[in-house]
């Protein structure tokens, strides 16, 4: 794995974590919140939203990627995601978001909420064959 500098992760970290805060789930009460870095460095968070009409609720790793895009973002190098505890990887439909806006060496984290149990995958690993078009 690589080493990522503590600051970039600490920025990730606080941009998800604060995104986290806002997520609205009233129905499973477990919050997630996901953040995004540009090709230029730039950070984007997201939260998951909840619907009562399941399963038009949005996963945190979509919004915050979808105001990456908003923002005029193209190409996204990192991503952080955090929920509760432990581990929390991507869903199959999050991998493939991502790896729409991003190349497989892409690093994605995942952190619990309390700032432990750091693991990192590249989004290759996470999806190994992505579907593109054109490929």
């Amino acid at each position: 794995m690589t080493d990522p500098s503590p600051s970039l992760i600490d920025r990730l970290h606080e941009a998800a974590r604060a995104a986290r805060d806002h997520a609205h789930a009233p129905y499973s009460r477990y919050k997630v919140g996901a953040a995004v870095m540009d090709g230029d460095g730039r950070i984007f968070a997201g939260c998951n939203m909840e619907n009562a009409s399941f399963p038009l609720g949005t996963c945190a790793e979509a919004v915050a990627l979808g105001a990456m895009v908003a923002a005029g973002g193209r190409t996204c190098t990192h991503v952080l995601v955090i929920g509760g505890t432990g581990e929390l990887t991507p869903c199959g439909g999050c991998r493939q978001r991502i790896a729409e806006l991003c190349e497989a060496d892409c690093i994605v984290y995942s952190l619990a909420a309390d700032g432990s149990a750091l693991s990192e995958w590249t989004m290759g690993e996470l999806l190994p064959h992505a579907f593109k078009l054109g490929t």
